[in-house]
């Protein structure tokens, strides 16, 4: 999928973010320009500290931009809206809602009468292969589970975009190969465009449309590495590992580049 033949849904024009304390100023993001769109899967990669849960929590309204224009749809974020779901890496279920109470508590604050609540958290136990757990606590169930619960939370409000920070990162191995698995499996359902953010290449060449590999700090786009492998994709093809080398030649230039400004004096 080509970003640049399709209609943008999200549009980010010259982005800047400065974190200011009594002791310090990081300029966390400078310039950064990026269009993705609609029905678009792109992950964001990029050294540590680049800036990549900022850019989400920006396009998500839950941070103010220093600078710049993040556009959905065309309209301008300013603060949150229902339009754009998020999921975390920590799961941040309510542990006294069992998992349809959390499915419906984004809709249950917008005032979605309850009969239509339960519709669409039913449907969203299905999509997300909970049936059968529709009453158990986020205590009863495993890292996979819960973040299914967090992802089917997301899609409630019927946002158009769904952002993930690291969605899979505390998970085990193998877990996370089948949540990635799961994940394809529930945006070819949906069609949601999806910007995810994560540290691991083969989970990224996996999963994305596009790969944005971002700098170091000051964070913006180094390198957009479309993959057009088609899916499901083979982790051990010669094509595969093509498509990871060279995401991880662009990585290993701004890595070098991050420790360099470690040991800076300044």
């Amino acid at each position: 999928m080509d970003g640049d033949q399709m209609s943008a849904c999200i549009e980010i024009r010259g982005l800047s973010k400065v974190f200011s304390s009594a002791k310090r100023r990081v300029v966390a993001l400078s310039g950064l320009d990026l269009e993705v769109a609609d029905g678009e899967f792109v992950c964001l990669l990029g050294p540590s500290g680049c800036g990549k849960t900022t850019v989400l929590r920006i396009i998500a309204g839950l941070e103010p931009a220093t600078g710049g224009e993040v556009m959905v749809h065309g309209k301008r974020v300013d603060s949150a809206g229902p339009e754009r779901g998020m999921v975390f890496q920590e799961f941040a279920l309510f542990p006294w809602r069992t998992v349809r109470r959390n499915i419906e508590f984004g809709p249950e604050i917008r005032n979605v009468p309850e009969k239509q609540r339960h519709e669409t958290s039913s449907k969203l136990i299905d999509l997300v292969g909970l049936k059968g757990f529709e009453d158990a606590h986020p205590d009863e169930l495993s890292g996979g589970m819960k973040q299914r619960v967090g992802i089917a939370r997301a899609l409630a409000n019927e946002p158009t975009v769904l952002l993930m920070d690291e969605p899979f990162g505390s998970l085990d191995a193998q877990t996370r190969n089948l949540m990635q698995k799961e994940l394809l499996r529930i945006w070819s359902a949906t069609r949601k465009t999806v910007l995810f953010v994560t540290h691991s290449v083969d989970e990224a060449v996996f999963l994305a449309d596009r790969i944005v590999v971002m700098t170091a700090r000051p964070g913006k786009v180094r390198e957009v590495i479309p993959v057009s492998l088609q899916r499901p994709r083979d982790r051990t093809s010669a094509e595969f590992i093509a498509v990871r080398g060279r995401v991880l030649a662009e990585l290993d230039e701004e890595f070098e580049k991050a420790r360099e400004k470690e040991l800076s004096p300044d």
